[in-house]
């Protein structure tokens, strides 16, 4: 594990020095002018010691900067004798530990073996949720809802037999991907998949991209074309969009589906035996195009055999979580960058918000994200701007609702007020709060909490 000491006059830290390397512990010393970042980044440094000089409480600002670039770092903060201030400012800002001189070295070690067992945990949590997160992914699909769970079982079980199937959901919920899934795990997934997005297809080139054409069948048909039907042989179609194509096509198009034949534009001989799958998909309510005779109904029945329906993001909320983990881990690759997580702020926002645009828009606010955000936790100065005020909104709508809140969470709430209305110190707060400093450090140690994946960018846990 590598350890980076923070301090202007490294002879006091020489003995600390000879027993870290001693103990298998890379070492590495930065002045108070130096690049802690760079050092940090360049090393892989995963322990941050900083030696706080007693005049110069500006020091916290390496704490701040340390955790700024990557909350999972263990900052030790080494002081004289502690103040009630420095204690506090030190668990504020996010250090593991407020360590008086002299050094004593069983002291340290104790300290280093708490930090190690807590790294351990942490990296075995997060196998874990890992290895969960493979239970929840389904073809590339995401989701542990029971309404995603319900999606994925219908899926497993249609996908063996050649019935036509009718994906129906809003935009950006993922209706190609159950299209792809089907196929990929059907008898005929060594054959080709095959989209036609039907809003993209004008009327006149309807039967020919369809059907095909033989050469001379039209002007500009200077060759034999195959349509999309024949390319799809033994395969499976997939018509995307299938709400939006015009009743004279809906005709052809049930003809063939009915008759499984077929004859290219021009040619006088029918094509035999259509040997695919018919998977459709909409957003639009067919039931009610039926009723205001925008859609066939006898069409209707024909592609639902099997109708497969995408929940909104807002009716699964719960994979809300699951879905930002797999985007981060996905364009970090793409972008070549390291975030680890959101913040707490972030997580409640995407959680609340009604997602109009569906997985397809949360895709690109993670995106859009992780592109620009410097740390390695995106913030909420890191979301688009909508979201951005959006919580600007609720936060000051909340500040007049704390009656509805839970004892716990309202004094919670109210010691980090005071905390920050009095720059952390702690005697002041205690005695605004009327109870002793050493209840108040209890109740710091209680509310101050994290977890792993999630952070809150003001208060964080010490230990």
């Amino acid at each position: 594990m590598n350890i980076l000491i923070v301090a202007d006059d490294h002879r006091s830290y020489h003995s600390l020095q000879e027993f870290l390397l001693q103990n298998n512990y890379s070492v590495f010393f930065c002045g108070k002018q130096g690049n802690v970042v760079s050092r940090i980044r360049d090393n892989d440094i995963k322990i941050v010691i900083i030696d706080l000089v007693k005049e110069e409480l500006q020091d916290f600002e390496f704490l701040r900067l340390v955790k700024s670039f990557d909350l999972m770092i263990e900052v030790i903060i080494v002081g004289d004798p502690a103040s009630s201030e420095k204690v506090g400012e030190s668990i504020r800002l996010g250090a593991c530990e407020y360590v008086t001189k002299p050094l004593e070295i069983n002291n340290i070690q104790s300290l280093l073996k708490k930090i190690q067992d807590k790294s351990v945990l942490r990296q075995e949590t997060l196998l874990l949720q890992k290895e969960l997160n493979r239970k929840y992914i389904f073809q590339g699909i995401i989701g542990k809802s029971p309404s995603m769970l319900d999606v994925f079982s219908l899926i497993e079980r249609v996908a063996r037999y050649p019935c036509t199937v009718l994906i129906t959901g809003e935009t950006g919920t993922g209706k190609e991907m159950v299209a792809h899934a089907i196929h990929e795990i059907s008898p005929r997934s060594k054959k080709k998949l095959v989209v036609c997005d039907c809003t993209a297809l004008p009327e006149s080139l309807f039967e020919s991209e369809l059907f095909g054409y033989v050469q001379g069948a039209f002007t500009g048909a200077n060759r034999t074309k195959k349509g999309l039907f024949e390319e799809a042989h033994e395969g499976t179609l997939f018509l995307d969009e299938i709400g939006n194509l015009p009743l004279p096509l809906q005709s052809k198009l049930l003809r063939v589906l009915e008759e499984r034949q077929y004859r290219r534009l021009g040619s006088t001989t029918n094509i035999q035996q259509l040997d695919l799958r018919v998977v459709a998909a909409t957003n639009r309510d067919l039931r009610t195009d039926i009723k205001n005779k925008a859609f066939r109904e006898d069409l209707f029945h024909r592609l639902s055999i099997v109708n497969i329906h995408l929940p909104g993001l807002k009716e699964r909320q719960e994979d809300i979580p699951l879905l930002c983990r797999h985007f981060i881990l996905k364009y970090n690759k793409k972008l070549n960058k390291a975030i680890r997580g959101t913040s707490r702020r972030v997580q409640k926002i995407l959680s609340d918000y009604e997602w109009p645009g569906n997985v397809r828009e949360l895709e690109n606010v993670v995106e859009r994200s992780i592109a620009l955000c410097p740390k390695t936790f995106i913030d909420i100065d890191d979301l688009p701007k909508y979201l951005e005020e959006r919580y600007a909104i609720e936060e000051s709508g909340r500040a007049g609702s704390d009656r509805f809140l839970p004892l716990d969470e309202l004094e919670k709430q109210h010691i980090k007020r005071v905390m920050e209305a009095n720059q952390g110190n702690i005697q002041r707060t205690a005695r605004i709060l009327g109870v002793s400093r050493y209840t108040l450090y209890r109740k710091l140690k209680k509310t101050c909490d994290v977890d792993g994946i999630t952070q809150d960018s003001k208060i964080y846990k010490k230990g």
